[in-house]
């Protein structure tokens, strides 16, 4: 049955041809019997001119039925043209001119609406035109009856292809609308993979960026002292050692989310750290003091649970200007970091008196791949829905100022 439905799909043509002459068999019965039959009381001229009309009539209906697909709209007006010359012949109504039920109903499936138009008007004249060319010897009710009867199938023909078309175009939409809506997931997966790369992008540059200018600093410093201060040597590489496991702590749980989509546990059954937050702020300042950067850290206002995002955002922003104090402040830089909890908001200040980063660093996009951090921290706390300044300070040195709503509580 498949197989069937495939080539009755892939040649309409064929198809409808082999209609063409089942409906040319009966038609050609028909004018085979007309033959026969006795002379009709209007003559042995007229009678002959209608059988010999009668035949190129039946081929030219038939030939509608074989093109209806292919040329419904030419077949249509062959339809029309062999009515008419069927009504100037005298040819009477005879199974041939079913032809004109198959081509109505084909244009009014068509989205071509002058066709679809002219169909049905000419499929509701056709049965009165019939009746007054060939009035039936019956009553006038009777007659009226008869012609009331003949127009039901062409009006049920053009109905059915119209609702055809109908049921076609509903379905078209159908279609139009989930390749549309495959197309808007597939544009909002990439955009999503494109946020997640960026979100990924900014973890790697704030744990890499700090922690491994930590390591440098220390081992530096380590070097220098290593043969007149061997227990400054040890400690710096005490310190070296513990930023180098939270570094791969923090690595292990973006690689874990990489993996498993959630950032506690691993598929190992390993556990990863959390994420930072505020909390863990005096440890980054006391790690930030031990490569001899002085660091004054204050809270001001009562302390609460603050939503995850806030706290990532605050614990990033304070890592990065750190960071940033460390390679541009130069010599003996000092640093002060305050957080204020607000009534709806937490306000966070990172500010240094050293000499400050260059201009390049902190204008908007960076320059040659410069300033990703403080993109970075303007991009983290877009997604919060805060506010970031960062520039030099008058006087000398850089500062950040942050303000972070704490609407939507604890996550």
């Amino acid at each position: 049955m498949h197989r069937i439905y495939e080539f009755v799909r892939r040649h309409p043509t064929w198809v409808d041809s082999l209609w063409a002459l089942v409906l040319l068999l009966p038609s050609a019965v028909w004018i085979v019997a007309s033959i026969a039959a006795p002379p009709q009381a209007t003559g042995m001229a007229d009678s002959t001119a209608q059988r010999i009309a009668a035949v190129p009539i039946a081929l030219a209906l038939s030939l509608v039925v074989a093109l209806r697909r292919r040329a419904p709209e030419k077949m249509l007006l062959l339809a029309i043209g062999t009515g008419i010359a069927q009504l100037i012949t005298g040819v009477e109504t005879n199974p041939g001119d079913f032809a004109f039920l198959v081509i109505i109903f084909t244009v009014a499936s068509r989205h071509v609406r002058w066709a679809s138009r002219l169909a049905l008007v000419g499929g509701l004249l056709a049965p009165l035109i019939a009746t007054l060319r060939w009035p039936p010897e019956q009553s006038a009710p009777q007659t009226v009856l008869g012609w009331l009867f003949l127009t039901v199938p062409f009006a049920l023909a053009w109905v059915m292809g119209d609702s055809l078309r109908t049921r076609r175009a509903y379905y078209q939409q159908l279609e139009e609308r989930a390749a549309r809506l495959e197309k808007e997931r597939e544009a909002q997966a990439k955009v999503a993979v494109a946020a997640e790369r960026a979100r990924i992008a900014r973890e790697l540059h704030d744990v890499v960026a700090h922690n491994v200018s930590v390591m440098v600093v220390q081992a530096d410093g380590a070097a220098y002292v290593l043969d007149s201060a061997p227990e400054q040597s040890r400690q710096a590489l005490q310190t070296i050692s513990g930023t180098g496991r939270q570094a791969l702590a923090e690595m292990r749980r973006l690689l874990g989310v990489l993996r498993t989509g959630d950032g506690e546990q691993g598929r190992d059954g390993d556990e990863y750290v959390p994420q930072p937050g505020v909390e863990q702020l005096a440890e980054l300042v006391d790690q930030v003091r031990g490569t001899g950067v002085t660091v004054k850290f204050a809270i001001e206002g009562t302390p609460r649970p603050l939503p995850s995002g806030v706290e990532l955002t605050a614990y990033r922003i304070v890592q990065e200007a750190l960071t940033n104090t460390r390679k541009h402040g130069g010599p003996h830089v000092g640093a002060n970091v305050r957080l204020t909890y607000g009534d709806g908001e937490l306000e966070l200040l990172a500010e240094d008196d050293g000499r400050g980063a260059q201009s390049e660093l902190y204008e908007d996009g960076g320059a040659d791949g410069l300033g990703q951090g403080l993109i970075g921290m303007r991009e983290r706390v877009g997604m919060v829905g805060g506010s970031l300044q960062a520039g030099p300070r008058p006087g000398g040195g850089f500062r950040i100022s942050a303000l972070l709503p704490l609407r939507g509580g604890t996550q």
